[in-house]
């Protein structure tokens, strides 16, 4: 087996990182997005997803380049610090880290809301905590067992997660109606731009996904391979997924925010597909955290072996697994706390603004590293966007459009979080210098 500098094993090929992005990307968003899209823009909803794909599409692309150049573990982490510097990697790996920690706390208390519809238990205190303890603890064991035994569980969640959302697109085209899909009014850019920010969430995660960069399979060609594969497939089956849920509800889709494709599921296939859909939700949700929970510590990882992190113990290796066990531990150990302890709405407020800035800061980094040719590799199998700088270009500007339509509250929280992160970087940096 082919070890990297991190003497982690190269196990991960296209399909194990594609199941790994779509299990992160295909998670609670979608199940409850497309009513909340249709409540703002109604038949032109479909506008929104195409806005989110190009974004995506443009951010991805950046993300293969890179990627295909920078393949140790660290994701968006390594790329942004590698072409800027460790100043700019602590403030992305705090804010990532602490961004993702509060999505993997939300989407468990989800899953917990959503089977306490089906069985009131779950709706008691204890019983949250205890599944909260299942959920983390059992989805860290796992991990720590090695890369290989995390990917199958991975590939065997995205399979069933996928499975009651292509029945679903499938069967409900016999109960469209043309009529529900006629676009009588077109939305504004405006409030398309502010949409498409909701929405944006259903299409996060493929950030997370390639964290594992330092366990991947002839990184150079698997990681692009993965990123196009996924993304093209999850762009695909939103539209379809949204496409069948007008077609179906019509109007109506708007109000059932709560659970709009259960709602889809019982006009096509009765109470049964009620059921169907909730399970799969939870499915889905659940999916998301054994991702998460694969993928986010190999940044704390990677971050404590450049020493932009200051704790050693996250770079220890299992000396039988291979794997960062150390920090499997504490990042499930965090995930669980925060579940645990509920709230956190001011991360929630920065989260998509934090996503958005990664974005930016990996698309950035196409250009920078384009121009610095001495910290990436030259290797020919490199994958390249054609069009010059165009495409990084054009990713910036939108990313920029979209954060413009955050309210200025938001803004003045993000700018004092990085504010305060600043200070403790060079309090922490002027230490290191004088030790």
């Amino acid at each position: 087996m082919i070890e990297t500098k991190e003497h982690l094993k190269r196990e991960v090929g296209v399909l194990g990182l594609s199941a790994n992005i779509v299990n992160i990307v295909v998670g609670a968003g979608i199940f409850t997005l497309p009513a909340i899209v249709a409540a703002g823009l109604g038949t032109s909803s479909i506008f929104a997803y195409l806005f989110c794909g190009v974004l995506v599409t443009l951010v991805m692309l950046c993300f293969a380049e890179v990627g295909s150049k920078l393949t140790d573990s660290g994701g968006a982490y390594t790329y942004i610090r590698t072409a800027f510097g460790p100043y700019f990697g602590f403030i992305t790996v705090i804010l990532f880290i602490l961004s993702t920690i509060s999505a993997d706390a939300a989407v468990a208390n989800a899953v917990v809301d959503v089977l306490g519809s089906v069985v009131p238990e779950f709706k008691l205190k204890w019983v949250k905590i205890l599944t909260f303890v299942l959920f983390f603890s059992g989805f860290g064991y796992i991990n720590i067992r090695g890369v290989k035994e995390g990917m199958a569980v991975v590939k065997l969640i995205t399979i069933a997660k996928l499975i009651p959302l292509l029945l679903l697109v499938f069967f409900s085209w016999g109960n469209v109606s043309i009529a529900n899909l006629s676009i009588t009014s077109t939305a504004s850019f405006t409030e398309v731009g502010k949409m498409s920010l909701i929405l944006f969430f259903a299409f996060q995660g493929a950030e997370s996904g390639l964290s594992i960069g330092g366990e991947v399979r002839n990184p150079q060609k698997t990681i692009p391979k993965a990123i196009f594969i996924s993304i093209l497939g999850i762009l695909i089956l939103y539209i379809l997924i949204q496409t069948v849920s007008l077609g179906v509800l019509g109007t109506s889709l708007a109000t059932f925010k709560e659970n709009p494709l259960a709602i889809v599921a019982q006009h096509v296939f009765g109470p049964a597909g009620f059921v169907l859909m909730t399970i799969g939700a939870a499915i889905s949700m659940t999916g998301y955290l054994s991702s998460s929970i694969l993928s986010m510590p190999r940044i704390l990882f990677r971050a404590a072996k450049d020493e932009v992190l200051p704790v050693k113990a996250f770079t220890k290796i299992h000396s039988k697994f291979y794997i960062p066990h150390i920090s499997i531990i504490v990042y499930a150990t965090m995930g669980f706390l925060f579940a645990s302890l509920g709230g956190f709405e001011q991360l929630a407020i920065i989260s998509s603004a934090t996503i958005l800035l990664v974005y930016l800061g990996v698309s950035l980094s196409v250009i920078k590293l384009r121009k610095d040719k001495t910290k990436s590799t030259t290797n020919k199998t490199e994958f390249k966007i054609p069009g010059g700088w165009l495409i990084p270009i054009l990713s910036c500007v939108i990313i920029l459009c979209l954060l413009s339509n955050l309210a200025m509250s938001e803004f003045v929280g993000i700018g004092m979080f990085v504010a305060i992160l600043t200070i403790v970087y060079f309090v922490k940096k002027g230490k290191a210098d004088r030790s």
